[in-house]
Formats: structure tokens, C-alpha cells, sequence
């Protein structure tokens, strides 16, 4: 199960994200582009991403999850297709083996709905414990696309 995996690395790009803003932003909710081709299971992440928030500054925040098709082009015929895996992925108009991903590889972030928080007063103090994502067991540095949004 990636998905881990994967929220941790998302979770570092919106502290990276955080860390760029001059006021804490209040996070609604988290907009990604999923490939059909990253192996990524929907409801697996939206769980992860669930109990990853909790009691986090991003507690609340929900995660909205938009597929993006697989489609390959054919560098024999030059037609672009869906690939169908029953057919090993093959051009369905000559056979040719996939060679050519155009689209469904995907997984970043489209956008992130948020607010500022009103200026009324003092900063209120903050707990650090609270503004920091929840350690996962590998802390070597994320890697993966996500971490450039």
C-alpha cells in the first residue's frame, strides 16, 4: 500500500506549501490529479490522508481525488488511444506495443482551497507540535512528484 507513501510525500509539499505563506493558511481542501496508470487507489489515499491530518494543522482539510485516463500514442501509426491492459496496452489499430504515455501518469496537485486567518489582535501563541505532519517510520527525504507542486 503506497498510499502512505504517497501522503507523506503530499503532506511535505503542503508544509513546504505552508511554509511560503507569510499567515498560517486554513486549508479546505486539497485538490490532486491521480493518473489511472500510478496505481494510486482513491479511497486508500483519502484514508491515509485522513488519519495523517488529525490533530495536525490541516486537521479537517479534505481531500478531493480527479482521475486522469491513461492514453498512449502510437509511434507506428500515429494514433493516440486508451490503452486496454486485457489487450496488453497494444495500439488497437496495429498492434504495436505501448511506447508512448500522453497522458495517466499523473499525481500532483491541482490546487489547494484555503483561507487566511482574520488579523484581530496578537498572534496567538503557537504549539509546535501541532503545526508539524505526523512522522511516518522512514524519515528520508519525499522524492516524489508531489513534492514540487
Amino acid at each position: 500500500m503506497h498510499e502512505v507513501d504517497m501522503t507523506r510525500c503530499l503532506l511535505q509539499a503542503l508544509a513546504d506549501w505552508r511554509d511560503q505563506h507569510p499567515m498560517q493558511p486554513c486549508v479546505e481542501q486539497v485538490h490532486l490529479l491521480v493518473g489511472e496508470f500510478t496505481c494510486v487507489e482513491p479511497s486508500q489515499l483519502r484514508l491515509s490522508f485522513a488519519a495523517a491530518v488529525k490533530d495536525t494543522w490541516l486537521a479537517g482539510a479534505r481531500l478531493s481525488i480527479e482521475s486522469v485516463s491513461l492514453v498512449g500514442k502510437c509511434l507506428v501509426c500515429g494514433n493516440s488511444y486508451r490503452p486496454d491492459p486485457m489487450c496488453g496496452y497494444a495500439s488497437p489499430c496495429c498492434g504495436h506495443p505501448l511506447e508512448t504515455i500522453l497522458s495517466g501518469r499523473e499525481l500532483k496537485i491541482q490546487r489547494i482551497d484555503y483561507s487566511r486567518p482574520p488579523i484581530c489582535g496578537p498572534p496567538a501563541p503557537v504549539n509546535p507540535c501541532a503545526q508539524t505532519a505526523p512522522s511516518f517510520a522512514d524519515p528520508s527525504p519525499c522524492t516524489c512528484p508531489l513534492a514540487t507542486p
